[in-house]
Formats: C-alpha cells, sequence, structure tokens
C-alpha cells in the first residue's frame, strides 16, 4: 500500500476569511487532521513546491480577486493528484462554473455550513486513527462517493485526454466499449470536467425498464401521476435541465422514442406525455453502447439519423484486458473502499493472485473485478478465491460462491509455496472442466431464448441472471434465432443451476 497510509491527513487553506479558518480549525482538531493556512495563492504554490505536498486545497475566493483561480491551472498541469474544494459567493456563478472547468472537486457556497463543510472535507480526508485511512494516488481521481477513474497506463491517460478534449465542446458523445468496460465512468468525468458540471448528472438505463415506463422517465407526464399528486411529473431531461444526461445502453431504446429523442435534439424543445405544450430544454446528451453498432443499425434498434448525431464525436473504453498496467492500482484501490465498506482489516495480494489476475482475460471487466477482489478480502489467498477467475457468469447479486468463502476464511489459512503448485494444476483441470460447462451454459441458454422466443429480458429473468451479462454471453457465443444447432423448445418447465420455476414458486434450491 502507499507510504500516505501512515501520515497525518495534511490540510493547506488559502484564505484570510476567520468564517472559513476557524470552522476548519475546529474540524481538523476533532479528526486530528494537520491544518497549515496561508493567505494567497501564490503562498501556496510556493508551499507546495517547497515542503511536503498537502492532501487536499481548501480554496476560499474572495469577492473582487481574479488571481486566486491561477493555482487551479497549476494545480491541474502539475500537482493533478491534489484535489481541491473551492468556496465562494452564491452570486458569483461565472467564476464557479470556471473553478470546476479547471478541475475542483467541491464547490462550497458562502455562509459555510460547518457539517456541510466536514462532510466535504472527509470524501478527501479520513483520519488515521482509525485504520482506514484514504489511498492518495495520482493515478486515481475520485468522481463522487463511489465512482473513481483510473489513469495508471497508457490507454487510460489517452482516454483521459480525450474526455478532456470532449469536455470543452458541448456536443452529444457516443461512448462504446464492453459491458462492465467502464463507459459510465467516462460519462461522469466527460461531465465533472465540463462548465456543465455545476448541475446535475443523471442516468437512464434504456434497457432497464419497459418502452412507457421509460417514455415517462425521459420525457415526463401529465397523465395520472400529475392527477393524483396535482402536479406534472418530471422527466430526467428536464430535471437535468443546464447538466448532462447519460443515456446507458441506447440501443435497446425503443425505436419511436429514440425519434422523440432525435426531436428534442433537433429542437431543443420537449413534450410531457398527456399535453401539446412544449418546453425549451437545454441538457447535453452522453449516450454509450456495448452492442455492434453495425448489427444495431442493420435490424432497426438505433436509427441512423440518431446515430449520425450522436457519433460525430465517439469513445472507445478499452476492455480491463488490454489494461493490465492499470491492473494492481485498480486492485489495491478496491480493496481499500471494500475494507472499508465492510469495516473488515484490508489484505495484500500475493504474488500468486497478482499474476493470475495478470494472466486472466476477465470477460466481466471492471465490476467481474470488483467481484473478484470482494471475495479476496473475505477469504484470501486459497482456492476458493482463485475460483471465480474460471466462473462462468458475474453477477452483481452475493453469490453461494461468496457465502462459501466466508465459511473457508474460518478455516483456511494462506497457501504455502509447497501448495501453489497444486492451485495452478487445480485451475488446468478447471479450465478442462470449464469447455463441458460453456456447452451446457450455451445450450441452458439458448433453451432459455427459444422459450421466451428470443425475449432477452425475459429469458435474463428466467436464468436468474443479469440483462447484461445475458447480452455478454449471447454475443460470446455467437448466437441467434435462426441457429439450428439451438435446442428446440419442447414445452418443459426451466431449470437452471438446480432452480425450477413452477408456478411462480421456486423449487430445487
Amino acid at each position: 500500500m502507499s507510504d500516505r497510509m501512515t501520515e497525518t491527513a495534511r490540510l493547506l487553506v488559502v484564505s484570510r476569511e476567520s468564517a472559513v479558518l476557524r470552522p476548519l480549525w475546529s474540524i481538523a482538531e476533532s479528526h486530528s487532521w494537520h491544518v497549515e493556512s496561508v493567505v494567497s495563492a501564490w503562498d501556496a504554490m510556493e508551499r507546495v513546491q517547497a515542503g511536503i505536498a498537502p492532501h487536499l486545497l481548501v480554496l476560499d475566493l474572495p469577492r473582487g480577486d481574479g488571481d486566486t483561480l491561477h493555482i487551479l491551472r497549476w494545480l491541474r498541469r502539475l500537482r493533478p493528484d491534489i484535489p481541491v474544494i473551492v468556496v465562494c459567493s452564491p452570486e458569483d456563478a461565472e467564476r464557479k462554473r470556471e473553478a470546476t472547468r479547471l478541475g475542483a472537486q467541491e464547490i462550497l457556497l458562502r455562509p459555510l455550513d460547518e457539517s456541510k463543510l466536514e462532510l466535504a472535507v472527509s470524501r478527501y480526508l479520513v483520519s488515521q486513527g482509525n485504520g482506514h485511512a484514504a489511498i492518495d494516488s495520482q493515478d486515481i481521481e475520485q468522481l463522487g462517493p463511489e465512482a473513481f477513474f483510473v489513469s495508471a497506463g497508457p490507454a487510460a491517460q489517452k482516454l483521459r485526454a480525450q474526455a478532456e478534449l470532449l469536455a470543452e465542446a458541448d456536443v452529444p458523445v457516443l461512448i462504446l466499449g464492453e459491458p462492465g468496460s467502464g463507459k459510465d465512468t467516462i460519462a461522469r468525468l466527460i461531465h465533472k470536467l465540463s462548465v456543465r458540471s455545476g448541475f446535475k448528472f443523471l442516468k437512464v438505463n434504456c434497457a432497464d425498464m419497459p418502452a412507457e415506463l421509460l417514455e415517462v422517465e425521459l420525457f415526463g407526464s401529465e397523465g395520472i401521476s400529475a392527477f393524483v399528486s396535482g402536479r406534472p411529473t418530471l422527466g430526467k431531461l428536464e430535471r437535468a435541465e443546464k447538466g448532462t444526461i447519460f443515456l446507458d445502453e441506447i440501443t435497446e431504446m425503443p425505436f419511436d422514442l429514440q425519434g422523440r429523442l432525435m426531436q428534442t435534439l433537433q429542437d431543443k424543445l420537449l413534450q410531457r406525455r398527456g399535453t401539446d405544450a412544449a418546453t425549451s430544454v437545454d441538457v447535453r446528451i452522453l449516450a454509450s453502447t456495448s452492442a455492434s453498432l453495425e448489427r444495431a443499425l442493420a435490424e432497426r434498434k438505433l436509427r441512423e439519423d440518431l446515430y449520425y448525431r450522436l457519433s460525430a464525436f465517439t469513445v472507445q473504453v478499452a476492455p480491463l484486458r488490454q489494461r493490465k498496467g492499470e491492473m494492481v492500482v485498480l486492485m489495491r484501490h478496491l480493496m481499500h473502499k471494500l475494507a472499508k465498506h465492510y469495516v473488515l482489516p484490508s489484505r495484500e495480494f500475493s504474488p500468486a493472485v497478482l499474476d493470475a489476475c495478470q494472466r486472466y482475460s476477465w470477460p466481466g471487466n471492471l465490476r467481474e473485478l470488483e467481484a473478484f477482489v470482494k471475495r479476496y478480502l473475505v477469504a484470501g489467498d486459497n482456492d476458493l478465491a482463485f475460483s471465480q477467475l474460471e466462473s462462468p457468469f458475474e453477477d452483481d447479486s452475493t453469490s453461494d460462491l461468496e457465502a462459501g468463502a466466508i465459511e473457508a476464511s474460518n478455516s483456511t489459512g494462506e497457501i504455502s509455496d509447497s501448495e501453489e503448485d497444486h492451485v495452478s494444476n487445480s485451475r488446468s483441470l478447471k479450465s478442462l472442466v470449464q469447455s463441458v460447462k460453456g456447452e451446457a451454459e450455451k445450450n441452458a441458454i439458448g433453451t432459455a431464448l427459444q422459450k421466451t422466443g428470443w425475449n432477452r429480458k425475459a429469458a435474463a429473468r428466467l436464468l436468474q441472471v443479469s440483462y447484461r451479462t445475458l447480452l455478454y454471453k449471447i454475443d460470446q457465443y455467437h448466437m441467434s434465432a435462426s441457429d439450428p444447432a439451438l435446442p428446440p423448445f419442447n414445452g418443459e418447465r426451466f431449470s437452471w443451476q438446480g432452480t425450477a420455476k413452477n408456478g411462480g414458486k421456486e423449487e430445487g434450491r
């Protein structure tokens, strides 16, 4: 882990105002943080260059001071790892937007609320006395309480540079990549670096809801809900006014709804369901898909006019198997985050585990990596923790494997050097068994698809896996409705991993 894990958290404040300094000193004293104050941005720059850099900078913007923001430009080039909280007046909207564009992580308005100030500072500084100090790395960029971007390798650094350029251009962007590769993270990064970052970032997963509900989610309604509540239901396009809306899996949006979206993009006018009145809307659209664009266009799952509108600027997110240079940083950061969340002692990864993770292809990408780290946190360096690297399905829910890992952690310690060869041979045997499992898995998916008339959402529910997992597997096995190798539907009840549906009740668990 980082050497900073054992350091006292350091806070540098640029302010002359006692209304800013006094609450910070009080908060720091209660958390055992070290606070240092300077009166100007120039003094802060000298302090950063001459001494030990702070873990966090609080920058107070006095009214009428036009020079203080230059430190943000300087930090952005030379020390982007130092997070910055800016304090300004509510009426100073222009400099608020400029500070956000230059990389400030938080904007706080006067008069300062001490509880909000403490919460904002705590996002970046954690007391060293609780055993869960934050990992401060120039490779990790926090985008929120849960989201973060890692730029430890060339591919990610190039991706961040693209995001920074696209943040400056207020245009739609289409983000491409495999399921779980981090398309959502790139959308949040573009929003954070843009002038719209002071406003809302809202996400809509187009694959998660039926057409009517998706329409209301996007465009709002003045129908039944308005009658009940006495006011219209605002859709996310209106709620994200002046901000950014991220449309995940855009090819899963119904075709006619894509037409309404296209009209809204062209006219910048929105019509709620149940009314003819139009409302002006100013929102940036970011969209993503894990599907093949050529296939989506050919199968009329994506309108050509909407595709051309969105794809003037595209970003390709590389899968995890092509970002091996980030693996160690990602794993350690996830370990720290999960250990803190579950209030467990953090584990160091053994060389055998790091080597296995470097060689594994990670078909589930970042979600699969996080699931593995969670299991490793509980089970440690044993064969059960390794077994996920051969697991055919990756699911977000807690599985029997994770429950077993908890039990195994009570009786199994770390493997010895003499056992490592056994683990390696065991993995080779598992890979042979896996080829048999793969054929059975493909047949199971084919049966579910045939039974549901190739309704993939219904098939995912029948298989009790996530919709994205099913899409990934269909693509992995190159399955299509016309495939003669798929098993015919014989009308029998379907069983998956020992669970059968019969009259709405589960059997066989």
